[in-house]
């Protein structure tokens, strides 16, 4: 089950208390205070595990909360520090503050980590305070509380291809093809109700990830629609394969039409999303008129169309050593939609 949004709480561990205390032992007369200080809380990071999906561990459990610091004690014993919280994210979640929504981070690369909570700081025992003039000092610090706050957390898949076109295109059955993934596969729309990844290797130890995005329709810019849930996903992807049935056998739409479409939903979506390398390709050859739809279709929209059938095998031997050219071409550095804000470190903590 593919959980793609969450709303956690988090809250960094409060400092524990400075002790006020004295000294009271045989032979040691006005022994002086000695009251130590409290532990620091434990600070709340997140990273980008490998190991992690899904959002489906957020969603029965919003509150993230880390260990506080212990108070201090008398013989100048300090207090123990807080446990770190480390909650362990998919790689390409967006962080944002649920009350601000400023954009906190975005986990795009494997094991990178970042503070999202600030611990608290322990107070200082009375120890401290002891002046010449003040030598029986009865104060001491409160610890601090750590920051909380809510958090907004969105993941946006990471794949190199992604696969769109109106329901029925063949796009399940193109990915089942090209790799080991079992999409579901019905002659009928919307059998695809989350994204699908699947691992694309070709020969020469070469390989990159493909996703299988909902159907889009009419609209799903909107909110119409599965596809409107998972538009996002496709702005991670470098190339856009655009799936259009040249069989016409279940959509009903003519390929130019349906090509028409789904480039519409693209660009209303996003013009960033629209301008990304686009291949196109016509599926379903093997259906009668399926070869000259393809290439009515190439003329219309002015660029080449891949003629494949996905059922068949046909076509895409040539359809993955373009994908896998395009895919190296667009490997660059992109620049984020919206800048994160800097998250400061947490505040150093003494030794427990």
């Amino acid at each position: 089950m593919l959980v793609d949004r969450a709303e956690i709480y988090i809250r960094a561990g409060k400092g524990g208390d400075g002790c006020s205390s004295f000294r009271r032992e045989r032979c040691v007369p006005r022994g002086g205070p000695d009251g130590g200080d409290g532990g620091d809380g434990g600070a709340v990071y997140a990273v980008a595990g490998p190991e992690v999906e899904t959002l489906l561990d957020f969603a029965g459990r919003h509150h993230w909360i880390a260990q506080n610091g212990q108070p201090g004690a008398g013989r100048k014993m300090s207090g123990k520090n807080g446990e770190d919280l480390i909650i362990r994210l998919p790689q390409g979640t967006l962080i944002y503050d649920r009350d601000t929504e400023v954009l906190l981070k975005d986990l795009s690369e494997l094991d990178e980590m970042v503070c999202l909570a600030e611990r608290g700081l322990g107070g200082r025992g009375n120890v401290h305070f002891a002046r010449a003039t003040h030598q029986t000092p009865r104060e001491s610090e409160p610890g601090t509380v750590g920051v909380e706050r809510w958090l907004r957390l969105e993941l946006k898949l990471m794949a190199d291809v992604g696969l769109v076109g109106l329901p029925n295109a063949g796009k399940s059955t193109l990915l089942s093809r090209l790799s080991h993934a079992t999409p579901k596969i019905a002659d009928y729309p919307f059998t695809t109700l989350r994204p699908q990844l699947g691992l694309v290797q070709l020969p020469g130890d070469r390989r990159f990830v493909i996703a299988d995005i909902p159907g889009l329709i009419e609209g799903a810019h909107d909110g119409t629609g599965l596809g409107s849930q998972f538009l996002r996903h496709i702005e991670r992807t470098r190339v856009i394969v655009h799936v259009v049935d040249v069989g016409d056998e279940f959509s009903g739409a003519k390929p130019i039409e349906a090509y028409q479409t789904i480039r519409r939903e693209l660009r209303e979506y996003s013009e960033t999303l629209a301008e990304k390398n686009e291949i196109v390709v016509g599926n379903k050859i093997d259906l009668p008129g399926g070869t000259e739809a393809a290439t009515e279709l190439s003329e219309a929209i002015g660029k080449p169309v891949l003629p494949i059938s996905a059922v068949a095998g046909k076509g895409l031997s040539t359809m993955l050593e373009q994908l896998w050219h395009n895919v190296q071409a667009a490997k660059k550095p992109e620049t984020p939609e919206e800048p994160a804000v800097q998250l400061p470190p947490p505040p150093h903590r003494k030794p427990s």
